[in-house]
């Protein structure tokens, strides 16, 4: 089954307009790598150099913000909801 990643528009180039896919994992980390695998060049737009969760990008698990659970550790389970969500700047 996996976990349902919803993708976000800027990103959708890299999953052929998908703007949901399921991918296999128990980890964030472990969607994560398995996203790059299905679709080259996503990680880098998630991840920085050294593999932490950029600056600019919010996951939420089932609505819950990653960072304030275990960042990239937090376990995940089948049916689960991730949202890729680009911060947005503005003034």
């Amino acid at each position: 089954m996996g976990v349902n990643v919803r993708i976000p528009t800027p990103l959708r180039s890299l999953t052929q307009g998908q703007a949901e896919v399921s991918v296999g994992g128990k980890s964030i980390r472990e969607i994560v790598e398995n996203l790059e695998k299905a679709y080259p060049g996503i990680k880098e737009r998630i991840c920085d150099e050294q593999g932490n969760l950029r600056r600019f990008v919010n996951l939420y698990l089932n609505d819950e913000d990653v960072r304030f659970l275990k960042d990239l550790q937090t376990e995940v389970r089948d049916g689960d909801g991730l949202s890729i969500v680009p911060a947005i700047a503005g003034g």
